[in-house]
């Protein structure tokens, strides 16, 4: 979760690709998140999503930051706006970075799109929690 943007990825129902759907933008002056929880809550109901994975800011070192506080926030807010939706926290560091790597290697102007490397970041979390689910079982 980000201060200035959200990405959001999908998986298949069986839980084997994360692909992205889209970058919301987080409203400045709005703490409750209000036009950022009315539009995930839309996509849990378009999506039929049974959980929402939110990535966890932390400094490299796995220590709590003011980005951290903020992410804890927005998950007691979604929540409480969808109730019986099962949100969990999954570790969010390098994701950004590995999603610049990938979209760089691949001929994409990172600076230019930061909505497309929140998304593909959105997707390297989801995919990393997907494989980490499948290698538990």
């Amino acid at each position: 979760m980000g201060t200035a943007r959200i990405g959001v990825a999908s998986c298949d129902p069986d839980g084997i690709l994360a692909t992205p759907v889209e970058t919301v933008r987080v409203v400045d002056g709005d703490p409750e998140w209000t036009a950022e929880l009315r539009r995930l809550s839309d996509l849990v109901e378009e999506y039929d999503a049974v959980g929402v994975i939110v990535g966890l800011p932390t400094s490299l070192k796995g220590r709590d930051t003011a980005s951290t506080a903020m992410a804890r926030s927005f998950v007691v807010a979604l929540s409480a706006a969808s109730p019986g939706l099962d949100v969990e926290f999954v570790d969010e560091r390098l994701t950004t970075v590995t999603a610049g790597a990938a979209l760089h290697g691949a001929g994409r102007n990172t600076r230019q799109q930061r909505g497309v490397i929140d998304q593909a970041a959105a997707v390297v979390l989801l995919q990393a929690w997907l494989d980490s689910r499948r290698a538990r079982r």
